[in-house]
């Protein structure tokens, strides 16, 4: 098994059968966009694939959306869904590379290290294709053990600290429109702009047709910004999703020095003591 953090279309295929190889449909989608991961998955899905919501999958008492759960929590609905120790789990989502991306970083940030994004996601899947299924697989409950690593997540005292210090690069993944306040935030009550020295990387940038760019791409990108293998980053983005596919681009390059701002912009833009810095149009 291949160590990079996605894998190609062919190799699931190769493997679709595999008892050691669980797949996870992690679709989900913002509301302006008017798609229904859970209706999608019913029509149409990869064979064998479960469905995750990073909605149900969350700390239901934050009012924050999808925040990490508790590991026992996690673990516990692992269980419930028949994801086990020792299994590879591969995570797709209907945009090509978009919320799988988050679901992977909750697995690595949970201990799990045989967990990969399909490259492309369902609409690669699609034009090549492949076999579909509208049958959800049977669940047997197997024994999960969630262990979080806290080097991957960080909340806010923890960033407001780093940009204090400007011990980290800031990348947030949102569209400039919304970065330099020119568009309004999606979310009610949520203040418009970005914060203090963070940079912006769109995470569209980091894809080609919904699939990640090459790998010398990638390092060219993020040179551009002022990123190599030796600096610490944090990612953010509007509520932690798009955040992890810049994520999962450092980690395809090797730039392992990096965490996840869970509350991201939501919290960002609604605290009523942080720093909001806007752009004129």
């Amino acid at each position: 098994m291949a160590l990079d953090p996605i894998v190609s279309t062919g190799w699931l295929k190769e493997h679709l059968n595999a008892p050691d190889v669980v797949i996870v449909d992690a679709s989900w989608y913002l509301p302006a966009m008017g798609r229904d991961a859970k209706k999608e998955y019913k029509t149409a899905h990869i064979p064998g694939a479960l469905f995750m919501d990073i909605d149900e999958v969350s700390d239901q008492s934050s009012p924050l959306p999808h925040m990490m759960p508790e590991p026992h929590i996690f673990s516990s609905r692992m269980r419930r869904m028949g994801i086990g120790d020792g299994q590879t789990i591969v995570v797709y989502d209907g945009m090509g590379i978009f919320s799988a991306a988050r679901v992977w970083w909750m697995f690595r940030a949970f201990g799990v290290e045989r967990v990969h994004v399909l490259d492309g996601g369902l609409p690669k899947w699609k034009e090549e294709g492949l076999p579909l299924t509208d049958e959800v697989p049977p669940r047997m409950e197997r024994h999960f053990t969630a262990m979080l690593n806290n080097d991957m997540v960080r909340g806010l005292n923890e960033v407001q600290s780093a940009l204090t210090s400007q011990s980290h690069f800031l990348l947030d993944a949102r569209a400039p429109e919304r970065f330099k306040g020119i568009a309004p935030e999606p979310r009610d009550g949520v203040r418009a702009g970005h914060m203090q020295n963070a940079l912006n990387l769109p995470f569209g940038l980091l894809l080609n047709e919904g699939q990640l760019r090459s790998k010398e791409d990638l390092k060219e990108i993020f040179a551009q910004a002022g990123v190599d293998a030796t600096t610490p980053v944090i990612t953010t983005c509007g509520s932690g999703v798009t955040a992890a596919v810049i994520t999962l681009a450092l980690t395809q390059i090797g730039y392992t020095k990096n965490a996840l701002y869970d509350g991201s912009w939501t919290e960002w833009g609604s605290h009523p003591d942080t720093e909001v810095i806007s752009e004129p149009a």
